[in-house]
């Protein structure tokens, strides 16, 4: 492979790995860009030095979309054999067991929102503008915008959201839960990166059991989901963190535990 054909790299500093999608001029999700996505996905999930990832499109912008031009030439029967790896890849992010930070510039739009939505929290630069305007193409969201989006803005939102395929700038994406954190352009990704590096020397299977058990919670119902955290949190009693972790409470406080992630 190219150079020129690598869209998609994982930069590893510090116990943070950035998930860089690099496909000029606007980072539009090709099958290619889903195809290596899913291969870099897959090595931060098997790094043990990848305890945080970032989701990064670079200064200009997060994700335009799926790449319009390719679906275009697409037949029904194409789509049929194409549509569950494109949402499957996405599922795949949002699947890391390990802390996810999405940081947002410029345009984050279809494909790039539902790529945004699949990270745990997201940040966003003062001038961001995400949004689902797929219905502007006479289609919906594909990638799990109809379901990510609803669980994260609530019904009557993500409606008005796909229903009328507009954008949102930055401060209404705060507003209505769609992004965490407005931050300058310019700092969007440092902020992004410090947020990360907070896990990078913390209790890793304690951090996944608490990302399972929220997600696998929440398609659930409630007498599920503690059953889901019961395991999880008895599980835990099985690991050096968690030992660390409580004798370093009962000889010098809270907060002063060193983890090794086993």
């Amino acid at each position: 492979m190219t150079d020129a054909e690598q869209f998609v790299r994982l930069e590893v500093d510090g116990g943070v790995g950035t998930i860089r999608l690099d496909r000029p001029k606007m980072n539009a999700i090709s099958i290619a860009v889903q195809e290596q996505l899913a291969a870099v996905v897959a090595e931060a999930v098997e790094r043990d030095d990848v305890r945080a990832v970032v989701l990064y499109g670079g200064e200009r912008v997060f994700a335009a979309g799926n790449d319009v031009k390719e679906m275009a030439t697409m037949s029904h029967t194409d789509m049929v054999k194409r549509s569950g790896p494109l949402q499957g890849v996405v599922t795949q992010v949002a699947r890391i067991p390990k802390p996810v930070v999405a940081a947002v510039t410029g345009y984050a739009l279809g494909g790039g929102c539902e790529l945004a939505l699949a990270a745990d929290v997201r940040f966003a630069a003062d001038d961001a503008v995400l949004g689902q305007p797929e219905v502007l193409l006479g289609i919906i969201p594909g990638a799990g915008g109809t379901q990510r989006l609803s669980r994260l803005v609530g019904p009557s939102v993500a409606k008005d959201l796909v229903f009328t395929g507009r954008f949102v700038k930055a401060d209404e994406a705060l507003r209505i839960g769609l992004v965490d954190k407005v931050v300058p352009a310019d700092r969007v990704y440092e902020e992004a990166l410090a947020w990360a590096r907070q896990f990078a020397a913390g209790p890793a299977y304690a951090l996944r059991a608490a990302k399972e058990s929220i997600d696998r919670g929440l398609e659930a119902d409630l007498e599920t989901g503690l059953e889901i955290e019961r395991h999880q949190f008895a599980a835990l009693f099985a690991t050096e963190d968690r030992t660390a972790g409580m004798q370093s409470f009962l000889e010098h406080g809270p907060g002063k535990a060193e983890f090794r992630g086993r």
